[in-house]
């Protein structure tokens, strides 16, 4: 039976692609002409209004032959090295495929770890959502001269689905040497959709690339992650042409895994860290409750009455009327001392009363989830 030739995703406003080494630097030399066509496909996407942020591998695979290495190293070190040579090559070689199309290229270097940090993450996302918003294309690798853990398998296949997350997205597309999932012991019939992790690994095989960090394994691993935060996933053969555009027009090409049917509110608990132990309560005057409760504002620093406990900005919270119950929990802007120190002021005073300024919001509504 033949399979459809369009399937059904949801309406996309926002997309994390994905691009592997085997892609863009295969045999260790960046291929501006792989760029040239992605970047086609990113424009496109872009008239459409469509917002895309690239997590692009590619610095070890492009650096290493510079340190006169005829293969990819093998110690951390030299790993690290090698992305040191090969990040600015990257980016050149983005910037040279974007700029034709009257689009901007903005590096982003981060770790898992960077995202794991509820402050660090904070200011990720703000950063990522800024640049989104103003028209930019960011193009995301992982800061590989300085990490350890996240330099080895799979790296930036992790980083992609823990960037869609970060970003909100409605799609991560993880673009591959290979087709999508090949069914077991049927060569080059790839699996159009498939429900589960569980049910992927019959058809999951230990290839990697020469030059990627990891196989099909860790391709699985992020779209299994991903769907479980609520985000559909398409692994799809990076030297299609124009995968992207064909994607995002419903067309069936690669591997989906679909998102679990799970609420925005519930997906975003994992990073705004509600399994955590709240590290202290902001207390709210009746108009602030009705705000966020009713209208889904964020928590200006007019209606903040009190703080008990002692926090760091990037903290998790509960927010609670005062004298009364627990109606919300979010991530705090600001530290705990800076809260009680702007309470009950207005959002143009902040820089005035601390010297610095952060946001205009206490928490954010991006930040928030109410009823919790």
């Amino acid at each position: 039976m033949a399979p459809p030739s369009t399937r059904t995703l949801p309406p996309i406003r926002r997309i994390v692609v994905k691009i592997g080494s085997a892609v863009l630097a295969p045999g260790g030399s960046l291929d501006q002409a792989a760029a040239d066509r992605l970047a086609a496909d990113i424009a496109a996407a872009r008239a459409r209004g469509v917002q895309v942020a690239v997590v692009s591998s590619g610095a070890v695979a492009s650096g290493y032959s510079a340190l006169g290495l005829k293969a990819p190293p093998k110690t951390i070190v030299r790993k690290q090295a090698a992305a040191a040579v090969g990040q600015s090559r990257l980016m050149a070689a983005w910037n040279a495929a974007l700029l034709p199309h009257g689009l901007v290229a903005a590096q982003i270097l981060y770790t898992a770890e960077d995202l794991e940090h509820r402050e660090r993450f904070l200011s990720a996302r703000r950063t990522l959502n800024e640049l989104l918003g103003a028209g930019v294309v960011p193009v995301i690798n992982e800061n590989d001269t300085v990490s350890y853990e996240e330099i080895k398998l799979g790296d930036n296949d992790r980083l992609s689905a823990l960037t869609a997350d970060l970003a909100d997205a409605d799609l991560l597309l993880i673009l591959s040497s290979v087709s999508g999932l090949y069914e077991s012991g049927k060569a080059g019939k790839v699996i159009h959709t498939i429900q589960s992790a569980k049910t992927a690994q019959a058809h999951v095989r230990p290839d990697k690339t020469v030059v990627g960090t990891g196989g099909m394994q860790t391709k699985l691993t992020a779209a299994a992650a991903a769907a479980s935060w609520g985000i559909p996933t398409v692994v799809a053969g990076g030297h299609e042409h124009h995968v992207i555009r064909r994607v995002l027009a419903g067309e069936v090409l690669g591997t989906l895994f679909p998102a679990a049917r799970i609420t925005k509110a519930r997906a975003r608990k994992r990073w705004l860290g509600f399994g955590a132990r709240a590290r202290g309560t902001i207390t709210i005057d009746a108009g602030a409750a009705r705000a966020l409760t009713q209208r889904g504002a964020s928590l200006l620093p007019s209606g903040v009455t009190g703080v008990r406990g002692s926090f760091d900005r990037g903290a998790p919270v509960q927010i609670a009327v005062e004298g009364g119950a627990v109606i919300a929990r979010g991530v705090s802007a600001y530290s705990s001392d800076d809260v009680a120190r702007i309470a009950g002021k207005r959002s143009s005073q902040i820089e005035g009363v601390l010297g610095h300024y952060y946001a205009e919001e206490v928490v954010h509504r991006d930040d928030l989830v109410v009823g919790e």
